[in-house]
């Protein structure tokens, strides 16, 4: 697969991933062949498929893995090979690791599991060799939140020396520290290996793209609408009374948002492609359903619009659900024109 390949794509965020019950029912229905060709109809080129670790491999018996967890993820690599889409597979979750756990986490000091981390895969590489490197891509981890990006990096190279004697010429996408942020790409260590490609995620201003979310303490508190263009109204007073929340929101304050406020901030990304003379992919973006359907409508367009005047290829969160879906629980398109923005 060609890094410049992954254009316009989008996420199957809670299907093998962030599901709300382990069960099978759920995994052979949220997502369906009908769903795959009909994203392929809208005009996407790939999709971003996060999976979470105990889909294939047994929570209580390490290194022990589930076919049928695999035949979920083969079931839609062929869904997308007779679609013409292409994939990425992303481990959104890992033994010791998930984004929305930061309180547990262990993969940055247990050995064991950054091992397990390897051995998964390993194990995934095998499972999934003999697939066309055209139709499927891997990416290591999601969202990773370590205190040194350093030791991150030392597990990223620690994982690709797993899968590259076994598969030389796979594209791999690989995040920076901090959640993926745009800012830490600075960060990342430039592997000599041409079958990478380096990511970030973009949810800017935080305010805007996550106002009132249920599991982001800060802006539950907040509870204010952001619109965009627009300002976070009240927040500098909010800020004020509650400074536990500065780490996090004191960005926003006193900026207008608007198009310019993210093409600059999208800048780190624009840099580091210049920079490194290859291309970036934003693996996720998007506006919470929170927030009103013009503000949403407004950030992705003006978005969309800086992603294509850096030549970055970009997947949405997410198709289904999600808080930021495209279509709801039923599988109805909330609205016409927000999906045509995004597929331009």
């Amino acid at each position: 697969m060609e890094k410049d390949t992954l254009r316009k794509g989008i996420n199957l965020g809670g299907w093998l991933s962030q599901y709300r019950v382990y069960d099978a029912g759920h995994f052979k229905t949220f997502i369906q062949h009908d769903d795959i060709q009909r994203i392929a109809g809208w005009g996407f080129d790939h999709i971003r498929l996060p999976v979470d670790y105990p889909v294939i491999e047994d929570e209580k018996h390490p290194r022990t893995y589930l076919q049928n967890g695999f035949d979920y993820v083969h079931a839609c690599l062929d869904w997308c090979d007779r679609a013409g889409l292409r994939v990425i597979f992303d481990l959104h979750k890992a033994p010791g690791y998930a984004m929305d756990a930061q309180d547990t986490n262990q993969l940055e000091d247990s050995p064991d599991c950054q091992n397990r981390l390897i051995d998964l895969w390993e194990a995934l590489t095998r499972e999934f060799l003999s697939i066309d490197r055209d139709l499927l891509a891997f990416e290591i981890l999601n969202e990773v939140n370590f205190r040194s990006s350093e030791r991150w990096n030392d597990l990223v190279e620690q994982v690709i020396q797993r899968i590259r004697p076994m598969d030389a010429g796979r594209l791999i996408l690989i995040g920076g520290n901090h959640f993926n942020s745009v800012d830490a790409l600075s960060e990342m260590r430039i592997i000599p290996d041409a079958n990478i490609l380096y990511k970030f995620h973009f949810y800017l201003p935080f305010s805007v793209t996550h106002q009132k979310a249920y599991w982001v303490e800060g802006l539950q508190k907040f509870d204010r609408s952001v619109e965009y263009p627009g300002a976070a109204l009240g927040l500098k007073t909010f800020l004020a009374k509650y400074p536990e929340y500065c780490n996090s929101l004191g960005e926003d304050v006193d900026v207008l948002f608007d198009r310019a406020y993210l093409a600059k901030r999208m800048e780190p990304a624009a840099e580091f492609s210049k920079i490194h003379h290859q291309p970036v992919h934003c693996g996720e973006f998007g506006v919470i359903d929170r927030a009103s359907l013009q503000t949403r409508k407004n950030w992705i367009r003006d978005c969309i619009a800086v992603f294509h005047e850096n030549g970055i290829g970009h997947a949405y969160w997410s198709y289904k659900n999600m808080d930021f879906g495209v279509v709801d629980e039923a599988g109805k398109v909330i609205d016409q024109e927000l999906l045509d923005i995004l597929v331009g």
